[in-house]
């Protein structure tokens, strides 16, 4: 952690929150890549717009009111902008129950209970599917649903922001030790640990002069943290999906997703079960 102030997100009770040792300098490197980077796309707001489509788009339909009304080609189209996801999701759908998914989605999304129950409501969404793993990007799915849903409530909590089991994700690659590659870190992969995590982002950019759209900005620099790391193993991770020639925030767009629809043609990166790509007929119903 860096000492700085903690930021006004609603802290769990009864619970010791978790102490992260993050290396301010491999946080910086990373924020800079980012904001030079994005010079010759038009800038970092550019990226930020980006974002803030993504968010609208999941924001609209999985709201309270228009949830009940969600199908399978409006889920899919959602799945386009889930990295993870949309190369497998396409299978699945067409030999499994979507209403049993939307049921779960819904369940998922419910705000009952305190935020102490997030974790539960987690794993509830992801014990609905077979625990192996070809199913692995269930809880990518549940992260994103959830943060791009409501993101001033719930922090980005996907696999390569962290993953315990794996000891892999963004929180190994910015911890202060010179000894990383020989070390298991002891960090839950919790709803309060990526909290904590997005509180030190988010103080680590105001004190670098980010003062508006901070949770969108911390999304950001989370996928070019993570970005970084897979430029530095050679692309290994995801070879499939990266395999073109590629610019300096490739990666970086590719984890939050915003390749995942050609604006002009409406074909999305879904694969479906028939191994061709999900078409949006209607783009503007996705927005």
């Amino acid at each position: 952690m860096f000492g700085f102030s903690k930021s006004t997100d609603v802290r769990i009770p009864d619970e010791v929150r978790p102490v992260l040792e993050l290396s301010g300098p491999r946080i910086t490197s990373s924020f800079e890549k980012v904001l030079n980077s994005s010079d010759s796309h038009g800038g970092i707001e550019a990226f930020v717009t980006a974002v803030k489509f993504k968010k609208s788009i999941f924001e609209q339909v999985l709201s309270p009111s228009a949830i009940a009304n969600l199908d399978k080609e409006t889920f899919l189209g959602l799945c386009a902008f889930i990295a993870p996801v949309r190369r497998r999701i396409g299978s699945w759908i067409e030999t499994d129950d979507f209403s049993r998914l939307k049921d779960s989605v819904v369940a998922l999304l419910a705000e009952g209970g305190d935020k102490r129950h997030v974790d539960d409501r987690i794993r509830a969404f992801c014990g609905q599917f077979s625990e192996d793993k070809l199913h692995r990007w269930v809880r990518d799915l549940a992260a994103e649903l959830l943060h791009f849903s409501n993101m001033e409530k719930y922090p980005l909590m996907t696999r390569w922001v962290w993953d315990q089991s794996s000891n892999t994700g963004v929180i190994r690659e910015i911890w202060y030790a010179k000894d990383i590659d020989h070390i298991t870190l002891d960090v839950r992969d919790t709803f309060e640990t990526h909290l904590v995590l997005r509180e030190e982002l988010s103080q680590f950019l105001s004190s670098n002069g980010v003062f508006r759209d901070v949770l969108i900005y911390a999304d950001l620099l989370l996928a070019q943290i993570y970005a970084d790391y897979i430029s530095e193993q050679g692309g290994s991770f995801l070879r499939t999906d990266f395999s073109s020639e590629l610019d300096p925030l490739e990666f970086t767009r590719r984890m939050l997703g915003l390749d995942g629809v050609d604006p002009d043609s409406g074909r999305t990166r879904v694969k479906l079960a028939n191994g061709k790509r999900l078409k949006l007929n209607d783009l503007e119903a996705m927005n």
